[in-house]
């Protein structure tokens, strides 16, 4: 009988180190990798011929919002038919506690579904717990779901007896294993909140060696200004900094990134722990309402942007595009359940069909589907992908909301794929060995999952067979319900769930608690 439960044999490795392929052999046995060797002997040991193809750790995906598709849809087929084993879920402040908080965020990507009720982070991640899904979870605490818990949608600082209990909350997710806080600025409730908030918060990371993830005040004008921001609060909170999605939204913001990233180095040189991550497409992503709102501040407001540390004024104008007389045809309904027919068409269309202003016609797709719409936002430079790919901080993460309904944005299924397929084949931004080492090995380690994102003896068994000359992105903005092209083996935690493509059914994934 053999010591190895599996045997992949004959690809060419790339470990997620950074360090470039080699012919090696991977042996697993139960959930972790027995052994790396340049041949494995394995009598009776299922053998997996990869030769022609790359062997790679599982993709992490460190920014998505698959807090409750992981529960209602436990497959994950849309993340793991796309090589990704471990997702991060409770970005943008939008967490999985509390629970009743949790619910007004999971009716805008799974309108109509209900979920069963849980205490705390400690009773969100007991559920995925009890019923796996099919990839790992770890989770951030939502800044937004515990400042909503504690203070609703008020637009003022809490009192210390208010910061005390929103301290108690984020508290309790650290000790259940969270790995660390994040705020989303531009939201509600999370744009109310003043950076002396978000720094106390922030500040309970530091017991685990948790880190701030933010979405920023403003990704368009005041670009440099927020990132400034989120700077100093880890500064203040003496954690790590993950800037989510970087990018300069909106024409009139491009190649701010050159500077934003100059911001990080500098702060990196004077030993500030800063890095971020970002989907490789030039569209964005977010609910209806939010954009709406965006507008209807701007439509009182100088338009001047926040000062740093303090909420916006409305001075956000186009860092997400917008709904005025001339971008409107840049944002396009992704989700209408209510109206599928409006899916697909942008808001300057609806507009011209209903003879009125764009915002109106946004407004009125809203009094029609409330929080379930959901836009695509055409307002980024290709340039500036690339120069935020370049950057030896960037990670990968999708930020694709997880609607198996209309038409999401492609990146919920193409964005690991795209990276290796556009940007490092057909374009050369990057190596292929760096470019996994940004999607694995480096986003294990920013995210403390030890043992994880690297094909070594003694590590989970994570992994991902992949053809890098066919590895591509198939999922478009008109049809997204496509999963990559090249992508043959996926194993989580040593048990295949995808073959030749296909789902296998199976469902081993774990929930990743940082102590």
């Amino acid at each position: 009988m053999s010591s190895y439960d599996l045997v992949i044999r004959g690809g060419t490795l790339y470990d997620g180190t950074g360090a470039e392929g080699r012919r090696a052999d991977v042996a697993v046995r139960g959930d972790r990798i027995a052994e790396v060797a340049d041949a494995v002997a394995a009598p009776g040991a299922t053998v997996v011929d990869a030769a022609g193809l790359a062997v790679a750790p599982g993709f992490l995906d460190v920014h998505t919002h698959d807090d409750f598709a992981a529960l209602l849809h436990p497959e994950m087929g849309f993340k793991v038919q796309g090589g990704v084993t471990t997702v991060v879920v409770g970005n943008c402040g939008m967490g999985a506690a509390p629970w009743a908080q949790a619910c007004g965020y999971a009716a805008a990507f799974h309108p109509g579904r209900s979920l069963p009720a849980w205490d705390g982070y400690a009773g969100y991640l007991a559920q995925l717990d009890a019923a796996p899904a099919s990839c790992n979870v770890a989770a951030l605490v939502g800044h937004g779901a515990v400042r909503a818990a504690v203070l609703g949608g008020d637009a003022r600082a809490p009192s210390d007896a208010e910061l005390d209990a929103m301290r108690a909350i984020v508290r309790e997710g650290i000790e259940a294993g969270c790995v660390g806080l994040s705020t989303g600025l531009i939201y509600e409730p999370g744009r109310h909140a003043r950076s002396d908030e978000i720094a106390a918060l922030a500040g309970e990371a530091r017991a685990n060696g948790g880190l701030y993830a933010t979405h920023m005040r403003d990704e368009g004008a005041g670009l440099l200004d927020s990132v400034r921001e989120a700077i100093a609060i880890g500064e203040r909170a003496g954690v790590p900094v993950q800037i989510s999605h970087h990018k300069a939204a909106g024409r009139g913001s491009w190649g701010l990134v050159r500077d934003s990233l100059r911001l990080i180095d500098e702060a990196r040189a004077r030993g500030v722990d800063v890095t971020a991550d970002q989907y490789p497409y030039t569209a964005a992503s977010t609910v209806l309402a939010a954009v709406v709102s965006y507008f209807e501040r701007s439509e009182t407001s100088d338009g001047h942007a926040s000062r740093v540390g303090e909420p916006p004024s409305g001075g956000e104008r186009g860092q997400k595009g917008g709904v005025g007389q001339g971008d409107a045809r840049d944002v396009v309904l992704s989700s209408a359940p209510n109206n599928p027919a409006w899916e697909g068409r942008s808001i300057a269309d609806l507009a011209a069909e209903w003879s009125v202003a764009p915002l109106d016609a946004a407004r009125r797709v809203l009094d029609a589907e409330g929080i379930a719409a959901t836009v695509v936002i055409h307002n980024m430079s290709e340039d500036d992908v690339r120069t935020v790919m370049r950057h030896p901080t960037t990670m990968i993460g999708s930020d694709g909301l997880p609607m198996l309904h209309g038409k999401p944005h492609p990146r919920l299924y193409g964005t690991f794929a795209r990276v290796l397929g556009t940007y490092v084949r057909e374009q050369g931004v990057l190596p292929l060995a760096e470019a996994i080492h940004r999607m694995t090995g480096l986003s294990a380690r920013r995210f403390g999952l030890t043992d994880r994102g690297e094909v070594r003896a003694g590590a989970c068994a994570d992994l991902v067979v992949f053809d890098p000359a066919r590895i591509a992105d198939v999922a478009t903005y008109a049809d997204p319900h496509h999963s990559p092209a090249g992508i043959a083996r996926v194993f989580v935690n040593g048990t295949e769930v995808v073959r030749d493509g296909a789902h296998t059914g199976a469902r081993p994934g774990r929930t990743l608690r940082k102590r």
